[in-house]
């Protein structure tokens, strides 16, 4: 595993992270305790440091697994992020909830689900700039921080090209972005990676795999089960996306390795990029994910020993 600076919050994190969002049920199965603990124990043995979560994934079903495992661990082998501003309802619906008193509960109510006294990252999460603006919120998570129960704020922007809250980063303390980025969508590269990187913002890479398309499992026609959250994305331009890569597999992923493994380290080495966070069905995908730090053999701006 190789590691890179968070941005100006000097954590040392791991370039492949996992993320969770499958924990809380919406990726077309449910998952056991012991089956998140294989996942974040395969994590663990190859030297991830980095789990993202939310409130909202499974109403802090995703947390509660995670703090489980947690509790039976050495808390200061990981680095936390979570995120705030949507209540969980069921399967894919939500609302928002930025409000500042209504912020101060959630974080409560993910510190209780973590098992944890503070969290490392905590995100913004995917909303609109009214409430970005707001700066009553952010006022109140500074006092949060002062209490001790975050180390650091970060944005996780719904536009992948929203470069308001991007921009103003500095201005509410927020110190890393996460951000939709793969080989099939570009867009950050043009506006919100330079604002990054002039800001010092750590980049987390969200949907690295576009949605799983780009493990190469998926061939276009490819039907979802309803509990799946690919089921709601448009058919025709899920099959576009399939075709692309396939493409993508003919012309650009060098024979004999793993496409999953290679599309991460793509992302992995734009200059602005710190990690990625993939989900991942079971330990064999941890492995899968894992060796795209091996890709990687170029110096990158971040990197740390």
């Amino acid at each position: 595993m190789k590691y890179r600076r968070l941005g100006s919050t000097g954590l040392r994190v791991s370039t492949v992270g996992i993320g969770t969002w499958q924990f809380g049920g919406e990726w077309g199965r449910e998952y056991t305790q012991d089956e998140a603990d294989a996942i974040l124990d395969k994590g663990h043995e190859l030297g991830i440091n980095l789990i993202d979560t939310a409130e909202c994934y499974g109403d802090h079903l995703s947390e509660r697994f995670i703090g489980d495992y947690i509790s039976r661990r050495n808390r200061e082998d990981w680095i936390i992020a979570t995120k705030f501003g949507h209540h969980f309802h069921n399967l894919f619906t939500r609302t928002d909830s930025f409000d500042a008193e209504g912020v101060v509960a959630q974080l409560d109510a993910s510190l209780k689900a973590l098992k944890i006294e503070y969290i490392d990252l905590y995100q913004f999460h995917s909303g609109p700039d009214s409430s970005f603006d707001n700066e009553l919120l952010w006022t109140t998570l500074d006092k949060q921080i002062a209490a001790g129960k975050i180390r650091y704020l970060g944005t996780s922007i719904q536009s992948n090209d929203n470069l308001h809250q991007t921009a103003a980063s500095q201005q509410v303390g927020s110190r890393t972005i996460q951000v939709v980025y793969n080989r099939l969508d570009r867009t950050p590269e043009e506006r919100v990676f330079p604002s990054c990187q002039q800001q010092d913002l750590g980049v987390l890479a969200r949907v690295p795999l576009a949605s799983g398309y780009l493990s190469g499992k998926y061939k276009p026609g490819t039907v979802f089960g309803d509990t799946d959250v690919r089921h709601r994305h448009d058919a025709d331009a899920t099959r576009l996306k399939l075709e692309e890569v396939e493409r993508i597999g003919r012309e650009e992923v060098p024979a004999g390795v793993d496409m999953a493994s290679w599309a991460l380290a793509w992302c992995l080495k734009h200059p602005a990029v710190t990690t990625v966070i993939p989900g991942c069905k079971d330990a064999a995908q941890v492995e899968s994910n894992a060796r795209a730090a091996e890709l990687v053999t170029e110096s990158h701006p971040q990197d740390v020993l």
